[in-house]
């Protein structure tokens, strides 16, 4: 069937970090109708098995695309995308577009051969993640941590709180611990979430500290394959939350920054 222009790009993470890839397809395509899913009753999705996150992923985006008929899925979720992308391929037969850990381009930016890379727990031990680094970064030095912390602590910051726990600070000083962890000059942020603490881990790591992510990939992914199609908002973009929460409400000033006016439970 032809796409109208109504038909909404659907943009999924388990919670508020996929915000970080919307602000990005935003600039490239700020005409495009967009319905931003964030799977509360799920998040978080770190501390879970592979089979748990691979069955629920792909549960939901079914139902979900058969229910708002999207032009294309994309899965702002790197643990989601490292564990689920191949099967929800399967299932679905909309383009999919999911987020992966940027060591390429991180691999390219260093200087002392020494890059950080934080993600969930999940995240951090998968094949794929391997796999990038043989590819990409085989003559790097590639140190790891799982951070779960920045997760609650972004989600919180999205709700107008701050990282008075010192997440961020956490995170910096397990990865500069590390051997070689004092010379880290790049640090790939592999979770949605944490772009939306860029400041608070800036302040951390100290200067001299490039970070990198994969939103303006994703957005410029998302551009070519929609190009040339019809755009045009019939309602205004919406976001969809899995489970009712009293936090919702602290959520609406910055949904609302991102252009997302109306909240749905699903």
């Amino acid at each position: 069937m032809p796409i109208t222009p109504d038909q909404p790009i659907l943009m999924f993470d388990s919670g508020v970090g996929g915000l970080s890839v919307l602000r990005a397809l935003r600039r490239v395509l700020p005409q495009a109708p967009v319905i931003y899913v964030a799977d509360n009753a799920g998040l978080p999705y770190g501390g879970k098995t592979e089979a748990e996150i691979a069955a629920r992923v792909s549960g939901l985006l079914g139902r979900m695309t058969e229910r708002l008929r999207p032009r294309l899925v994309c899965i702002a979720c790197n643990t989601a995308s490292t564990i689920a992308l191949a099967a929800v391929r399967d299932v679905l037969e909309v383009p999919i577009v999911g987020t992966v850990p940027a060591i390429k381009p991180a691999a390219g930016m260093t200087r002392t051969g020494v890059i950080g890379l934080l993600g969930t727990e999940a995240t951090i031990r998968q094949g794929y993640v391997d796999r990038l680094q043989a590819e990409f970064a085989h003559d790097k030095t590639l140190l790891r941590h799982a951070a779960p912390d920045l997760v609650t602590a972004a989600e919180a910051m999205m709700r107008g709180g701050d990282d008075a726990g010192g997440a961020a600070q956490r995170a910096a000083a397990a990865l500069r611990a590390m051997p070689g962890g004092d010379t880290i000059d790049t640090v790939v942020l592999a979770c949605t979430h944490f772009p939306l603490m860029i400041d608070d881990l800036a302040a951390a790591f100290g200067p001299g500290v490039r970070f990198i992510d994969g939103a303006d990939g994703i957005a410029r992914r998302i551009a070519h394959l929609t190009d040339g199609q019809p755009f045009a908002r019939s309602v205004p973009d919406q976001a969809l939350f899995t489970r009712d929460d009293p936090g919702l409400i602290a959520l609406a000033p910055a949904l609302a920054r991102a252009g997302l006016d109306h909240t749905v439970i699903f």
